[in-house]
């Protein structure tokens, strides 16, 4: 593997940092304590190519690889979790469903005005009572000519309520039949689709949850992903990459804590010098850059993979699995060197804090993840 940028490379790297300083650090904290979410702010990150990154140019996306797509998580995490986990559900979950997925009519009808920001798209998996236990779902699509007619709720929706387009997989067979869940595309003009609760997180606040109703729900034909039953086995394809998506936030995170932390160690004093000339806070930061490293490693093996098409189950779950526990363990020191001052809201790691636990529940959890891995090598 290369890990010497690209010219390109470093221009996207600049291009989002400038951006994330000039329209994210002023407004994060205020987001963060309203639950507010910036919908026109993707508009512009859509104007960047930022909401369509794997997307081909013919679509109106970027067309750039998943070292790109790596690179555009983790820069904006460093400076917020939450809008990065929204650029990630976006690109990954809902764009990543429909361009892996989707007919050709489909690609041309919603991809070019996902690719751009000028819809928001949401991937409806979780269900109340099935969150890893997909298959036990109680969502359905009842047949009724050449249309379908979806009822129940699903919950934990990133993006349920500002969303233009749904992504939602809905049991069409027998419970626990891999081949008895379906994937459908629902417009959120349609009258039987409607947003419920939204949920008051720990963190990443500014990252809109909520649930989603259907009720009676009727959608065309066309509006099928792939075949009958075939939902839950590209669900699980789509989460290979999502997995990704979310080690990349937990590496952007990570980053983003720990380049506070080194910073304050140099500027704190006590006893007459600077915090990191103590070993105690210096082993900290060795600790933490060989986390930030490992995460990065596994990531861009995972990358390496799934761009030469080849199967990145084990990989992507080894390094969803590793950044995010870091992610955790690096915010949690990142408190820890900051002391006091680390448990208010006037210094940037209590909200990385906040933001890190996330990565080890959202698409799939720790336990899940090694689930994933020890099949694949049993």
């Amino acid at each position: 593997m290369n890990f010497n940028h690209s010219e390109n490379q470093n221009l996207i790297t600049q291009t989002i940092v400038d951006f994330c300083e000039r329209e994210i650090r002023p407004n994060l904290m205020r987001w963060d304590e309203d639950q507010f979410f910036p919908i026109d702010l993707f508009r512009k990150l859509g104007a960047l190519g930022m909401m369509g990154v794997l997307v081909p140019t013919k679509y109106g996306g970027s067309g750039l690889s998943y070292n790109e797509y790596v690179i555009v998580i983790s820069e904006i995490a460093k400076v917020c979790g939450s809008i990065a986990l929204s650029v990630a559900a976006h690109n990954s979950l809902c764009v990543g469903h429909i361009l892996k997925f989707g007919t050709e009519e489909q690609k041309q009808k919603w991809l070019p005005k996902l690719s751009t920001g000028e819809y928001l798209g949401a991937w409806a998996l979780t269900e109340t009572g099935t969150g890893s236990d997909a298959l036990n779902m109680d969502v359905t699509a009842k047949r009724k000519g050449d249309k379908w007619i979806i009822n129940g709720s699903k919950n934990w929706i990133t993006h349920g309520i500002s969303s233009d387009l749904v992504v939602v997989m809905v049991r069409t067979g027998e419970r626990r039949d891999s081949n008895g869940i379906s994937a459908f595309l629902v417009d959120k003009r349609n009258p039987g689709i409607k947003s419920g609760k939204k949920e008051n997180k720990l963190g990443m606040r500014a990252s809109e949850t909520s649930e989603v109703i259907f009720d009676n729900c009727e959608v065309d034909r066309s509006c099928l992903l792939g075949e009958v039953g075939q939902g839950f086995i590209q669900a699980m394809q789509v989460l290979d990459g999502g997995r990704i998506s979310i080690a990349a936030l937990a590496l952007g995170i990570s980053k983003g804590a720990y380049q506070a932390s080194l910073n304050y160690s140099k500027e704190r004093r006590q006893f007459n010098k600077p915090l990191s000339a103590f070993q105690a806070i210096a082993f900290k930061l060795a600790d933490m850059y060989t986390d930030i490293e490992t995460s990065e490693l596994l990531i861009f093996r995972a990358c390496e993979l799934i761009m030469l098409g080849e199967s990145v189950t084990k990989e992507s779950a080894m390094a969803k699995y590793y950044a995010s526990e870091a992610c955790v363990r690096i915010a949690t020191e990142s408190v820890q060197i900051f002391g006091g001052y680390g448990y208010t809201k006037d210094f940037p790691v209590e909200k990385y804090y906040r933001d890190s636990k996330l990565c080890t529940i959202g698409e799939g959890t720790s336990e899940i993840q090694k689930i994933v891995i020890s099949k694949n090598l049993i």
